[in-house]
């Protein structure tokens, strides 16, 4: 496919991609295999996404060309080949939140807490501890390498992999409004992969959540509702428990899963007999409801929300809950 304007590769020459850096070096290979995920040849297209995902996300690092990547696999996910667009969106996900995602499972992302660690990483403040090392450094090899380091902060790439992993989040959360388009699309895996991706978007929240309730009451597959819901949990308050609280009663055991475990997570981020607190009864309501779902079989389907270990995601979130439940 010849890529001009108005396609997912608009724009991809305008990239000084030599100038930037992905885990191999200069990132000159990345607008080529852009292009190939947008190409009608499948092995070409499997062979370039293997490579784009190890250049600019190599066992989570994320470097200088990942969030210049973004923009355009955000194009791909959204109106690109059929057969690029899921697997992009799962690639859009991990350069946002790496396993961050399984990390903090039952409580959501705490991007306040993350912007202030990773500022201490900034190019800025590196530069000026990389300046401070070679006034005191003496030895020849020593500086040379400091130097060698130096050259590439000054040029905007920090050896802190917080900074650089920040740097990726806030360019897939620059896109997130135009990817929600997706909530609407008439693939329900793409409906399952953007509504996963928004519940680590805490900040997107008053866009999000709108969109994410309304999914829930019109869609008809088991799995895209009870990713939503999960993530209405996790990026929501108090204020969404009388939308959450309905689904306790579905007739699916996933979506049910999925109501009560959001309605847990609500529970845990309120302050203990607050009055925007849920109420003891509607917590013990989800509790019954996750232990239920811990001595059943799991569900044929599951979300991607612990790796697709259903079990084990019921037991973190009974953990969590126990120490603070009202």
């Amino acid at each position: 496919m010849i890529m001009g304007r108005g396609t997912p590769a608009d724009g991809l020459d305008d990239v000084d991609w030599a100038g930037l850096s992905h885990a191999y070096g200069s990132a000159e290979d990345v607008p080529g295999q852009i292009r190939a995920l947008c190409g009608e040849d499948e092995a070409a297209r499997k062979k370039a996404f293997g490579s784009l995902f190890s250049n600019i996300f190599h066992q989570g690092s994320r470097y200088r060309a990942s969030p210049a990547a973004v923009p355009f696999l955000a194009r791909i996910a959204v109106a690109g080949p059929p057969a690029a667009r899921e697997e992009t969106m799962w690639l859009l996900t991990r350069l946002a939140v790496d396993w961050h995602d399984e990390y903090r499972l039952t409580t959501g992302i705490d991007t306040a807490a993350w912007r202030a660690a990773a500022s201490e990483g900034s190019p800025e403040k590196m530069l000026l501890w990389y300046d401070e090392q070679l006034a005191a450094e003496t030895d020849e090899q020593q500086r040379r390498q400091l130097l060698d380091v130096r050259d590439r902060v000054a040029a905007g790439d920090s050896p802190d992999a917080r900074w650089t992993a920040l740097c990726s989040y806030d360019a897939v959360l620059a896109e997130l409004p135009g990817l929600l388009a997706l909530l609407d699309d008439g693939d329900p895996r793409l409906r399952t992969r953007i509504a996963y991706l928004s519940a680590w978007f805490p900040e997107a929240s008053a866009v999000t959540l709108p969109r994410l309730l309304a999914l829930v009451e019109r869609e008809d597959d088991p799995v895209a509702a009870a990713t939503a819901l999960v993530a209405v949990g996790l990026v929501g308050t108090s204020a969404q428990v009388a939308d959450l609280a309905p689904h306790l009663d579905s007739g699916d055991r996933l979506v049910r899963w999925a109501a009560a475990t959001a309605l847990a997570r609500i529970a845990c981020a309120s302050p203990a007999g607050s009055p925007a607190g849920i109420g003891s009864a509607l917590v013990g309501r989800a509790v019954a409801e996750l232990t239920a779902a811990s001595a059943a079989p799991a569900p044929a389907s599951t979300t991607d929300y612990n790796e697709g270990d259903f079990h084990g995601h019921v037991e973190r979130t009974l953990r969590t809950l126990a120490p603070g439940a009202p």
